[in-house]
């Protein structure tokens, strides 16, 4: 084995937490992030769409470090950090010298995938981590033939589990490719039941919280593909491109060969095909399938290095042209009036600016409100990313908790039955649907984004009161998706 690169990969990583750190707090918080703010204040084994950890672990930066989207994200940018180095060590054991061991990490830092999902708390950050450490154990197992790393992919494939059931598919395509092309003797070890026990123990508070409230995930997953499917399986090609980078793909097809050439990795090799057949099969979205493709680049980082040799200007001039356009699609770096450049490739930019104003609107109209008729009114918002901003900005402004019947919101509160006075709304757009739950609505304002994201031109509309008691209404209200 090569000697691990170990101050080049973890200069690269610092670089990465530097950056990551530095424009943590230039827009705000996403969507999600209000989400997990909320969650992370209701602490349980389980929610409708998700596993417990990622709100936890919300909850822990936040309390660490502050209250704010810079102290929100701090966890995910040391996670981002970590998972650099372990693309570094991925490619030691493909036999990557020190510069191909250092490649590796460059090529991983300056994706737009790692740098996008580390600018944010989400489950993707913390899954790319475990993705990697799981292949990373799986390529030291399939290298050395020690059965005893099944525990070691047993233990993380556990807590990823904590974190999002996605976990599944990188193992279940890494098993099915040993089977297809080997090397098969890893699977005939008493060790595997083991790791396999290991997983199970250590993702079995979830599981129980799943089953004890009728398996919520599946309905969610179901609306997602029922939903995107199609757009999903349209864009799955080249979005894998473009958000890895499309100036990395001859690393990755160097790496592709290089694992195809190696009996023992081919595996590796064949699990990246095999999962993306699985996930345009189910309609699941692009991102489901990327992050096997760094370990496929850390193969390809030595043979990139090699050329890199001889060709150091044109080497140099392509890495620092895929960091400039990483960052400008996958980070804060534009003005906040020029995002919708962006949004096209990755729109998750744009659910970072707005929220401040929203909440605001939502107050002036609140305020509109006779006050005699406010301790009797309610705020209902139409998804998790309006409720969880009415939450985190509401108070100061002096705005009640508002509600929702949005996934887990749907389980923290909801309003008494005494509240039968006005229903201020919160929809993206207008519906029925919504509607007729309620009496004599009128639309009162709208919300005016500073670019084109899904609550830019939402309506508020101000209802007279529920069309029946909230608790009769609320499991109508209540939306997986």
């Amino acid at each position: 084995m090569p000697t691990f690169a170990t101050a080049p990969a973890f200069a690269v990583a610092g670089v990465v937490a530097v950056v990551l750190t530095a424009l943590s707090g230039r827009y705000g918080y996403h969507r999600d992030e209000l989400y997990f703010l909320a969650a992370g204040q209701n602490l349980d084994w389980g929610y409708v769409d998700q596993p417990p950890l990622t709100p936890l672990l919300a909850r822990i930066s936040t309390f660490l470090f502050g209250d704010t989207p810079m102290g929100l994200r701090v966890v995910s940018t040391l996670a981002s950090a970590i998972t650099v180095v372990v693309v570094a060590l991925i490619a030691r054991e493909f036999g990557g010298s020190r510069a191909g061991q250092m490649a590796a990490a460059v090529c991983a830092a300056v994706s737009g995938f790692v740098l996008g999902v580390g600018h944010l708390v989400s489950t993707a950050t913390y899954d790319l981590l475990a993705w990697m450490l799981i292949v990373l154990f799986a390529v030291k197992l399939l290298r050395t033939g020690e059965g005893r790393w099944w525990l070691a992919l047993g233990l993380t494939a556990g807590i990823a589990l904590q974190n999002k059931y996605l976990v599944v598919l990188p193992v279940g395509a890494l098993l099915a490719a040993v089977l297809i092309v080997g090397p098969r003797p890893v699977l005939r070890s008493w060790w595997l039941p083991a790791g396999v026990a290991v997983a199970g123990f250590v993702a079995l508070p979830n599981v129980l919280w799943q089953f004890q409230h009728g398996w919520p995930q599946l309905t969610v997953a179901g609306g997602i593909s029922s939903d995107d499917g199609i757009e999903n399986r349209i864009t799955f090609v080249p979005l894998q491109l473009l958000q890895l980078s499309p100036f990395l793909l001859p690393v990755w097809v160097a790496g592709f060969r290089q694992l195809w050439r190696t009996p023992w990795a081919r595996s590796v090799a064949l699990a990246y095909p095999l999962l993306c057949v699985v996930v345009l099969a189910v309609g699941g979205k692009s991102y489901y399938a990327l992050p096997l493709l760094l370990p496929i680049v850390a193969a390809g980082a030595t043979p990139a290095a090699d050329w890199l040799d001889g060709h150091r200007r044109a080497g140099v001039g392509a890495l620092v042209l895929t960091a400039v356009t990483s960052a400008v699609f996958a980070l804060p770096m534009l003005p906040a009036s020029a995002v919708g450049f962006v949004l096209p490739i990755n729109k998750e930019q744009g659910e970072q600016l707005g929220w401040p104003s929203l909440a605001s609107a939502v107050a002036d109209q609140w305020n509109r409100i006779p006050a005699e008729e406010r301790s009797s009114a309610a705020i209902f918002s139409i998804n998790y990313g309006e409720a969880g901003a009415l939450r985190r900005y509401g108070p100061a402004l002096g705005l009640p908790p508002a509600y929702s019947g949005h996934m887990s919101f749907a389980d923290w509160g909801q309003p008494a039955d005494i509240q039968t006075g006005p229903v201020l709304l919160v929809e993206i757009e207008r519906t029925l649907t919504l509607e007729r739950y309620f009496r004599n609505c009128s639309e009162v304002g709208t919300i005016d984004s500073i670019v084109a994201n899904d609550e830019d031109g939402a309506a508020l509309v101000r209802c007279d009161a529920p069309a029946d008691e909230w608790s009769t209404l609320w499991p109508k209200l209540r939306r997986y998706y």
